[in-house]
């Protein structure tokens, strides 16, 4: 990324930073006797999720210093909203507790939260909140603290989840290895065959992390009706480093011995390095190779096999 890309990528982030700030604002503001600080608040919903909560953990859950906390603390203990204790524990810990009062001031606040924000969403239609709300955890994901085991699905497709794989294969491949148009619209042809054929020999899955789609693969009966071909490996580059491919493929593999396959064939190009690696750990050996230029780029078509 040379200077001008990045000073491009910074400026779209700050202009962002202002409309999003700017749409906050519009949420915060609530009605004119509207009692509590953004801070008192946050302090609210931590305690009602967690009673008692230490004072150096909920500094550290909301980064405040100790000056700081200390003073917010006071406030609301004023005001007959928490309540401070040492614990029996360790004297030197002072455990916070919401009161009655307190829990009712939070249900008031994430009453009014909602109400307003369920106001922003309605705004618009059902499909631009899904594209909004996609956006947002695409965000918390990228930026946030990502799930150390994210939580990895295969299953059968749903309705758009064959356009998405036709989408995808042609964005993916088109960004990181130049290919053209040409095998997006291969993509498509074999996608069609897996839509239009109901066959008990041949599966689809499309695997799902934490609920967002993470990739995909096939198996089809190959021109031999004894043998089986892998199709349409596909990882998001989210998920790549986390074991998706490995279950993709093996999953692949089993269905194929399971359906009494002698064997199964994929077809790659040589550039794909990862791919090819994880054909080679699942037991594949490369058997032909071919010169091949039809998506752009010079490419070595090879084909894999793995014999039962």
């Amino acid at each position: 990324m040379n200077d001008a890309e990045l000073a491009d990528r910074v400026a779209t982030v700050r202009a962002f930073n202002r409309l999003y700030t700017g749409v906050i604002g519009v949420l915060d503001e609530g009605p004119a006797d509207a009692e509590y600080s953004l801070p008192e608040a946050r302090v609210l919903f931590e305690l009602t999720q967690r009673d008692p909560l230490a004072v150096t953990d909920l500094r550290k859950r909301l980064d405040l210093d100790a000056g700081y906390a200390s003073r917010l603390l006071a406030r609301l203990e004023s005001r007959g909203l928490i309540t401070r204790e040492r614990s029996d524990e360790d004297a030197r810990r002072q455990l916070v507790r919401p009161t009655d009062a307190g829990r009712d001031a939070f249900a008031l606040l994430n009453r009014r939260s909602t109400e307003q924000i369920g106001g922003l969403l309605r705004r618009f239609p059902d499909e631009d909140q899904r594209r909004l709300l996609t956006a947002m955890r695409t965000i918390g994901d990228v930026v946030g603290d990502r799930p150390r085991d994210p939580a990895l699905v295969l299953r059968p497709p749903r309705p758009g989840d064959l356009g998405w794989v036709v989408q995808r294969h042609g964005a993916l491949y088109a960004r990181e290895y130049g290919f053209d148009t040409r095998f997006e619209g291969l993509v498509a042809r074999i996608v069609a065959d897996f839509a239009v054929h109901d066959d008990a020999r041949q599966a689809f899955w499309i695997a799902e992390l934490d609920g967002e789609r993470a990739g995909s693969i096939g198996c089809a009966r190959g021109a031999d009706t004894d043998v089986a071909k892998l199709r349409l490996l596909l990882l998001e580059p989210s998920a790549r480093g986390r074991g998706v491919g490995k279950r993709l493929v093996t999953e692949c593999v089993e269905f194929a011995r399971a359906c009494g396959y002698r064997a199964v064939e994929l077809s790659t190009v040589s550039i794909l390095d990862a791919a090819r690696a994880l054909y080679r750990a699942a037991g594949f050996e490369l058997v032909e190779e071919t010169a091949f230029d039809g998506w752009g780029p010079e490419l070595t078509e090879e084909i894999w096999r793995l014999e039962f």
